[in-house]
């Protein structure tokens, strides 16, 4: 395995082994804390323009399985890791994590102590980083500190309009693309729904006009503030259509009501995060994968009431909008890769496509 460097943008340096692609990637490194899910992580649009640290010591002993990736692609840049096995023992095995990698143009450096990383970005924040296979210079590092993640979701949404249907469909569901997540449109076909998906420009009167039942605001990366038109189009279908939003699409609902977001230190990456429903006392284990978060005292003054909150830090989770016959989650209720307790708010969802106000 060739020796490859990461660079982050405090100046430290780790020396390992390469696997995946060769070259240089520049990006913002950030850790996650499952043990299993690595198709569904890696194929996540929501890590674009972003580097992942898996906790986890080991990557790659059970390969790939296509049928697990929640796009067609990789979209972070690069991946870090303590040990990299290349021998996956996986009767679903299609490929290696390494050969993944590589077809998608992704570094990956193992061989490096991810504990003392992510104790690093846990004390700092989350930085910008860069995985080289050439030894990194003071211009590189120059280049690290500039480095800024924008124009994302445009770069992982559909560029037209994509029908995914099934026998037997009750429900019409327009899926904003902003980096959906392929278990998302399963989730909603899986319980009657036909499901169109729209490319994230799509405006407000397209998506009413084509006579959905509701609209459901898709994940993705970036911060949510950035994407100005987007909240527009959200603010403009909310209180007319149903609508339920998953993380980025949570976000900008939030934002579409006057509330604000703040990037967090190191945000929620991983498959066992506390989120506990206020109206029930009940406490669910979540998936999540989100740097930024709606601050909760710029909720007050909106339609938004606070629903669920993170058990660990109290940060919001979840808001409903009664008047407007909408909610969100933060978390991923769709959560393939994790776990799946909280699957039953598509239930509540498609209740509401059929009639019943505020389910």
């Amino acid at each position: 395995m060739p020796k490859v460097w990461l660079l982050l943008a405090d100046g430290t340096v780790f020396e390992g082994e390469g696997f995946g692609a060769l070259g240089e990637r520049i990006g913002e490194l950030v850790f996650t804390t499952g043990m299993t899910g690595t198709a569904e992580s890696l194929t996540d649009p929501s890590y674009a323009g972003q580097m992942i640290c898996f906790t986890f010591p080991q990557l790659g002993n059970y390969g790939i399985a296509m049928d697990d990736c929640e796009s067609g692609k990789v979209h972070a840049g690069a991946v870090v890791v303590r040990e990299y096995c290349d021998k996956p023992s996986n009767f679903r095995c299609e490929k290696t994590v390494s050969r993944l990698l590589e077809e998608n143009g992704v570094v990956g450096i193992s061989g490096v102590d991810t504990r003392e990383i992510t104790q690093v970005i846990r004390e700092h924040g989350v930085m910008n980083a860069a995985v080289t296979d050439a030894p990194p210079t003071p211009e590189l590092l120059q280049r690290v500190r500039a480095y800024a993640v924008t124009g994302v979701v445009d770069g992982v949404s559909v560029k037209s309009p994509l029908q995914l249907t099934a026998p037997g469909c009750k429900y019409s569901v327009a899926l904003m693309d902003y980096g959906y997540k392929k278990s998302i449109a399963d989730c909603l076909i899986k319980r009657g729904c036909a499901v169109t998906v729209y490319p994230h420009d799509t405006s407000a009167e397209t998506v009413l006009s084509a006579g959905h039942d509701g609209v459901m605001l898709s994940n993705g990366p970036g911060d949510p503030a950035e994407n100005v038109y987007e909240i527009a189009q959200i603010k403009a279908m909310m209180g007319r259509i149903p609508i339920f939003g998953i993380c980025l699409g949570h976000q900008m609902m939030a934002l579409a009501q006057g509330a604000k977001t703040a990037k967090m230190k190191f945000g929620h990456r991983g498959a066992n995060q506390p989120a506990k429903d206020l109206r029930t006392g009940r406490v669910y284990v979540t998936s999540q994968n989100h740097g930024f978060a709606v601050e909760p005292a710029s909720l007050a003054g909106t339609p938004g009431t606070l629903r669920f909150v993170n058990v660990n830090d109290g940060s919001v989770e979840g808001v409903d909008y009664p008047a407007l016959n909408a909610f969100s989650v933060q978390f991923h209720p769709e959560a393939h890769g994790g776990p799946r307790d909280s699957e039953g708010l598509f239930d509540r969802f498609v209740a509401m496509l059929g009639g019943e106000y505020n389910a």
